[in-house]
């Protein structure tokens, strides 16, 4: 079988867990990772027998000049890969674009583009089969990510007419808390819907959802609160079958101690996850209550992890590795152990 040959442009806080998920994919091989800066982070790649790039070959010199063994620059990895995945900050992926498109490479780009820099948003068990063969796509971020998720696995069920979430979101990425932020204070986005209702719509048009988001004082991750309306009244058992029928949304419970995103996270680093990284969804299902036709439920959503999986489904998508959606998430879960806990392993 011949492996996919993956870039990655980009080693800050999504670009180095996707390298580190595209190294533990038996399909996948990673020829190396892009970056601009000369400081600690840039050592990490040969920690892990990574290899280095300049992004820009203004920079360079500066990189070896830290001391850095760099591969060479971005046009030597891309000639050397079937894919990129540009893992750049917002806006400047953007820009790589005309890069990737003269050199015939496929890529992808992550939620911080907007959908018409690809023309196609990508959520894997939402429309993995409509990226298959596609020169690139847009992983969409990490809430929206979660809403198509969640919100999926309902509509499958037939249990989905209309959702509005409020969405409280961290204010910015833990590593760089000390630069930025906000304390002593809230901020609600100013309009509504927020943008991640339309986002979600870019997967799919036909979901009838509105968000309204608020930024509040914590770094750890987002959490979500979600008022559903069903077509029909149902039990709690039904809904709670529907979600479990994702293997990225795993079902978790306060009573077991898991009553806040600190406590989640702090488990994530006991079963020894990368990074600490929830790839899955995590809602609380004693938290979730249905009252007619009506769903009420909460979780939580690791801002640093969520979209990894879904990128490494991505570069099977676009490259025709694997045409069969399923069959890509399977293997992902499986290299990455997603899925691996549920509220029910928990009480074994």
């Amino acid at each position: 079988m011949r492996h996919i040959k993956v870039a990655v442009n980009g080693y800050g806080v999504i670009g180095k867990r996707v390298a580190d998920a595209v190294a533990v994919q038996t399909d996948m091989d990673l020829i190396g990772v892009a970056d601009v800066v000369a400081d600690w982070r840039a050592r990490m790649p040969a920690t892990k027998g990574f290899a280095l790039y300049a992004a820009d070959p203004e920079r360079a010199p500066a990189m070896q000049d830290a001391g850095l063994e760099l591969a060479g620059g971005l046009d030597d990895m891309l000639a050397a890969a079937d894919i990129v995945i540009d893992c750049t900050p917002k806006k400047i992926a953007a820009r790589n674009v005309d890069t990737y498109r003269k050199k015939g490479i496929r890529f992808i780009v992550h939620g911080g583009e907007k959908h018409a820099v690809t023309g196609h948003s990508f959520v894997a068990e939402a429309n993995y089969t409509s990226a298959v063969g596609r020169d690139s796509t847009r992983v969409v971020s990490c809430n929206t990510t979660s809403i198509v998720r969640t919100l999926s696995a309902l509509k499958q069920a037939g249990l989905l007419v209309s959702a509005r979430g409020t969405l409280l979101r961290r204010a910015t990425d833990p590593w760089e808390s000390h630069l930025g932020g906000i304390m002593n204070t809230l901020v609600p986005e100013p309009e509504i819907p927020s943008h991640q209702g339309p986002d979600a719509q870019s997967v799919d048009p036909d979901l009838d959802v509105i968000t309204m988001a608020v930024k509040v004082p914590q770094t750890l991750a987002h959490l979500h609160y979600w008022s559903v309306r069903m077509p029909r009244k149902a039990s709690k058992d039904e809904v709670l079958a529907a979600f479990r029928a994702s293997s990225r949304i795993a079902l978790i419970r306060m009573a077991d101690g898991l009553s806040a995103i600190n406590t989640v996270k702090e488990m994530m680093a006991d079963l020894g996850r990368p990074n600490d990284s929830l790839y899955e969804v995590a809602l609380w299902e004693d938290m979730l209550k249905v009252e007619g036709d009506e769903l009420f439920y909460a979780y939580m959503v690791d801002n640093q992890a969520i979209v990894i999986p879904e990128t490494i489904d991505a570069i099977r998508a676009l490259t025709e590795a694997e045409s069969d959606g399923s069959a890509s998430i399977a293997r992902t879960n499986t290299a990455l152990g997603v899925g691996a806990f549920t509220a029910e392993t928990l009480t074994r």
